[in-house]
């Protein structure tokens, strides 16, 4: 698997971006998780990367989507970006997920990352605007990896984000593909999708594509239209995770999960404080689901540092989380989880009433499954699980 990934890697991407994603995306990441890990044998609090929602406007009205539709469109100003980005490079970190919303609606985005050549971006898109125009941005600024969302075969993904668009998903992967730049697929493992999705077919089908990674998560039932027939349960998740192994040790592309360390062991980044996410007003949340802040990009004169470092309410969540489940707090403690952002006096930044929605949540299984730990069983995945921040996770 390993030798078949290396050629396809050197062989079909670009020569260029592969030696920027060599040192933006891996060396600097593999210095970020090291800073990272001083900061918190002292006491402190840095993530080595951070998710940036750039905007929450979206051409698309995807279900269980957390992201609130109505009203005028949020953007983050590219000012607060550039500041940002700033302290996080003072504090080694240099990779960046933009994220929205679709963040190809921004309208500062290729501006943005032209102006900080030294960091490495991760742009999650829908897909729609992968023109040839945008492809060829992408190609000339060589910082930037593309992770497409699609969520099963055509009428899987269609009937969760709309009807053509996996289409149009396939086209722009085409164009990425025909320029030579590094990209992936990001898939949304649903009730309805796992069988597709967790499938030698459906890897091959986008490794055949050019991804050379497949970047999977587990489904969250928030927003305004939960759609909680697409959990997985607890024998599901399960499962999930025997074929993620199994589809690992001969597929040749590299398949992240963002749930599990190298001992098979559940995890939630956020608790450990490896990545939060900042909000299109400056907001700084836990995790991109989770819209709830008491602290902004703006307190303490811009001081990013200082804000996140000394903020009782992340630091209040990671404790909250840690002494409930390895898992996701999200699925299984919902009501409690209301409880402790009412308790904390923390700001609802959704646009809708995030509240009310973790209340009338029912509690459900997560990737937590004490006694049904798989570790890692290739060489490749324990090494890139203990040494690198990979899939959202930085630990081993």
């Amino acid at each position: 698997m390993l030798i078949r990934f290396a050629y396809r890697l050197i062989t079909q991407v670009s020569r260029r971006l592969l030696l920027k994603a060599g040192y933006l995306w891996a060396f600097k990441g593999i210095r970020a998780v090291s800073a990272y890990q001083r900061l918190a044998k002292r006491g402190q609090l840095f993530p080595p990367f951070l998710f940036l929602a750039l905007t929450d406007d979206c051409n698309l009205r995807c279900r269980g989507c957390w992201i609130h539709h109505q009203g005028a469109a949020r953007h983050m100003p590219q000012e607060d970006v550039n500041r940002i980005i700033a302290v996080g490079k003072r504090h080694k970190s240099h990779f960046y997920t933009l994220l929205g919303g679709e963040p190809m609606m921004h309208d500062r985005l290729w501006e943005i990352i032209e102006q900080h050549p030294d960091c490495y971006f991760q742009i999650i898109t829908n897909g729609t605007f992968l023109s040839e125009d945008n492809v060829q941005r992408i190609r000339r600024a060589g910082n930037v990896t593309i992770s497409v969302s699609i969520d099963g075969w055509k009428d899987t993904n269609d009937d969760r984000r709309g009807s053509g668009v996996f289409g149009q998903a396939i086209a722009g992967l085409e164009r990425l593909q025909n320029a030579k730049i590094l990209f992936g697929v990001a898939t949304t493992a649903t009730g309805q999708n796992m069988d597709q999705v967790l499938n030698e077919s459906y890897v091959r089908y986008f490794a055949n594509r050019g991804a050379m990674y497949l970047w999977y998560y587990i489904y969250r039932p928030v927003g305004e239209d939960p759609s909680p027939q697409y959990c997985l349960g607890r024998d599901r998740t399960v499962e999930f995770r025997k074929r993620l192994l199994s589809l690992r040790r001969n597929q040749p592309i590299i398949l992240i999960d963002t749930y599990w360390n190298a001992n098979g062991e559940a995890v939630c980044p956020a608790a450990l404080g490896l990545g939060f996410h900042i909000g299109p007003l400056g907001d700084i949340n836990p995790c991109p689901p989770l819209a709830m802040a008491c602290d902004t990009i703006r307190d303490n004169n811009g001081d990013l540092f200082q804000t996140i470092n000394e903020s009782k309410f992340l630091r209040g969540f990671q404790k909250f989380a840690k002494q409930r489940t390895k898992g996701c707090v999200i699925l299984e403690h919902p009501e409690e989880l209301a409880q402790f952002f009412r308790d904390s006096k923390a700001t609802d930044y959704s646009g809708r009433d995030m509240l009310t929605e973790l209340y009338s949540a029912k509690p459900r299984t997560s990737h937590h499954a004490p006694g049904e730990e798989m570790p890692e069983d290739t060489i490749l995945y324990r090494f890139l699980k203990k040494q690198l921040f990979f899939g959202l996770g930085g630990y081993g």
